[in-house]
This record gives C-alpha cells, sequence and structure tokens, in this order.
C-alpha cells in the first residue's frame, strides 16, 4: 500500500481504497502490501467493508489475519466504534461462554456482581473471534443464535436483548473438514462464512518480505537501519513456515545482533542459515534423490527449524505448526531437545 492520497483527515491507498493501518490501543500497524497477491486480497477487503455481512478470514498462523481483520473494521462505517478481538483457543468452554454472552449475578460461583460479554462491549463495532475452529460444540449452537437473531442472553439470566455487531472469525483450520468430521456445526459454518478472505502465506507473496523486513526493523532500537545484500538473499529464498510473525522474530534477532548499520546474515537465526544455505539444500537434494530420508526425518528438521525461528518457544512453535503443546513436547522430548 505505497500509493497514497488524501480524503479530508485520513489517508487511504490509491489501489484499494483502505484505510492502511490496522489501530490498536497502543499505537497502529501499518499495513504493507507491494505483491500482487495481497493488493487483490485488500481491494477484496474495501468491497466487504461496505457490508455488514459476517466475514471468515482463512489463513496459516502467522500471516496476519486479525491485522486483516483490523483493516475491514477501520474502513468500514463501524470504525468509530470498539473492535473486540478474543482468541476462542485461550479459553476454557465455561469461561469463554461468559466471555462472549456476560453473566448475571449469581449465575455460578464467584459472579458477586453481573457482568457484561464482548457481543455487549462490541456494540456497534466489530467482534473479531480468533481460532474459530477450536470452539466447542457446546458454544457453537448459542453462537448461531446470536448470528440468527442478533439477541445475546447473560449466562444465568433469562432475558435476552438485542446487540448490533459484525462478526469477524479467523483460523487456520479446514473448517469444511471440520464439517465433515463432524466437529463443527455446518449450519454455523455458512452463518460465519457469508464472506471469505483467505490471506496468502508469506511464501506465496514474496514481493512483501524485504519491505516488511524494513518495516519491521524501522520499529527496532536498533542502529542497523537496512540488510546486507546477503541477508536479503537468505530471507528472500527462505520458506517462511511461520509467516509474517516469524519474519518479525527474525528481524528483531538480526537487529539485537547487528553491529553496524546493516543486518547481515551472519546476525540471523541459524535456522535460516541452515535451510538456505547451498550446503544444505545439495545435501537435501542428494538425500531425497537418493531416497534416504524417511518421513519422520522430514518432520524432525522442519519442527526444529521452526523452533528455532520462534527463538526457542514451545507455545509459539506449537502455534506455527498447528499442533498442541503438549505434542509438540512430546516430540522434542523424543528428538533429545528437551529433558
Amino acid at each position: 500500500m505505497e500509493h497514497m492520497e488524501r480524503k479530508g483527515c485520513d489517508a487511504t491507498c490509491s489501489v484499494c481504497g483502505l484505510v492502511p493501518l490496522a489501530p490498536r490501543l497502543k499505537g497502529a500497524t501499518h499495513v504493507v502490501a507491494k505483491s500482487l497477491s495481497m493488493q487483490t486480497l485488500l481491494k477484496r477487503v474495501a468491497r466487504f467493508a461496505k457490508s455488514d455481512a459476517p466475514v471468515a478470514v482463512w489463513g496459516e498462523t502467522g500471516t496476519g489475519k486479525e491485522v486483516v481483520a483490523r483493516i475491514l473494521h477501520a474502513s468500514s462505517a463501524r470504525a468509530k466504534k470498539p473492535f473486540v478481538a478474543v482468541n476462542v483457543a485461550a479459553l476454557p468452554a465455561e469461561l469463554l461462554e461468559s466471555e462472549l454472552f456476560g453473566h448475571g449475578k449469581g449465575a455460578f460461583t464467584g459472579a458477586a456482581v453481573a457482568r457484561s460479554g464482548l457481543f455487549e462491549s462490541a456494540s456497534g463495532g466489530t467482534l473479531f473471534l480468533d481460532e474459530i475452529g477450536e470452539m466447542p460444540q457446546s458454544l457453537q449452537a448459542k453462537l448461531l443464535r446470536v448470528l440468527q437473531d442478533g439477541e445475546v442472553r447473560r449466562v444465568g439470566e433469562n432475558r435476552s436483548f438485542a446487540v448490533d455487531v459484525r462478526v469477524v472469525s479467523a483460523t487456520h483450520r479446514d473448517l469444511a473438514e471440520r464439517v465433515r468430521d463432524g466437529s463443527f456445526r455446518e449450519d454455523l459454518f455458512y452463518r460465519l462464512a457469508v464472506l471469505t478472505l483467505e490471506v496468502p502465506a508469506l511464501r506465496e507473496r514474496r514481493d512483501d518480505i524485504l519491505p516488511l523486513a524494513a518495516h519491521f526493523l524501522a520499529e527496532e532500537r536498533s542502529e542497523a537501519r537496512g540488510f546486507s545484500a546477503r541477508a536479503k538473499k537468505r530471507m528472500v529464498e527462505y520458506a517462511w513456515p511461520g509467516n509474517v510473525r516469524e519474519l518479525q522474530n527474525v528481524v528483531r534477532h538480526g537487529a539485537a545482533l547487528a553491529t553496524g548499520r546493516e543486518v547481515d546474515e551472519t546476525d540471523l537465526p541459524e535456522g535460516i542459515l541452515r535451510a538456505s544455505s547451498p550446503a544444505a539444500l545439495r545435501e537435501g537434494a542428494s538425500r531425497d534423490d537418493e531416497g534416504l530420508r524417511t518421513l519422520a526425518a522430514v518432520e524432525r528438521e522442519h519442527i526444529l527449524r521452526v523452533l528455532d525461528a520462534c527463538d526457542g518457544s514451545q507455545s509459539e512453535a506449537a502455534r506455527v505448526l498447528g499442533v498442541a503443546r503438549n505434542t509438540l513436547w512430546r516430540k522434542l522430548r523424543s528428538y533429545g531437545a528437551v529433558a
């Protein structure tokens, strides 16, 4: 979104017509979209911003689905109203129900006073349901009712009241597959996915890698203001399994280690250097040609590379890989990577 023009007090993109800032409580996230695939996506977002219909955002972990949702909100008629986000996967079912719908006084032990839910907090604005594919089935029917009737009933109360909220959901899961295996309601799927957006993986939008890296570097407290030619080559050639989130972590790593005005390839995490080194590529190709690499070996290499890219954070690596943290821990223990 490099081509900007002024319309009143807001800067808008002349390519897609969106306000290219995703507002947050602390500042705003600037959207970088030089690639054709992202510009095409944002033009679609601009069209959806004129509607109040629910939007489902698909995409791998770390691609920026919440940023897209915030841009959608900021460019809509609801922009001056709240944008409220909740990670469905982060809360147990009983707490999630109270968070979304609120609860009445005495609804359960510890409910000393009535409390409004996120649907009420987002009144007039947008409610962003991240990781919607992880919503327990017990709550799916209640969410469907809210979407159908536009009414919310607090836990422990008998009275319902109307809410005016646009729901935007996101997931890295294949919801259609979850509908087929019975873990996600088909009627809720179609209610949520009236309009759909698919955020491309970073490896599918390589024109954005260096502009994004420059943007992230500018946010760091570092003397480095750019990247060496070798560092740029490494970043462009890397597959980025963790997408934009991984790129941001890599830039932070490089900025912390840089000793001059540029981040060099030696300042990048070892995982990137190993993955894209000529020797590693030749070795991998020869093994593949000879049929000597097992699936377990490929999985082990990929898991360790993602863990390194996430600075050793098992919870972040589990999110990138799309597995439970205890599953990742068991695999790492089998590799001897944890005690």
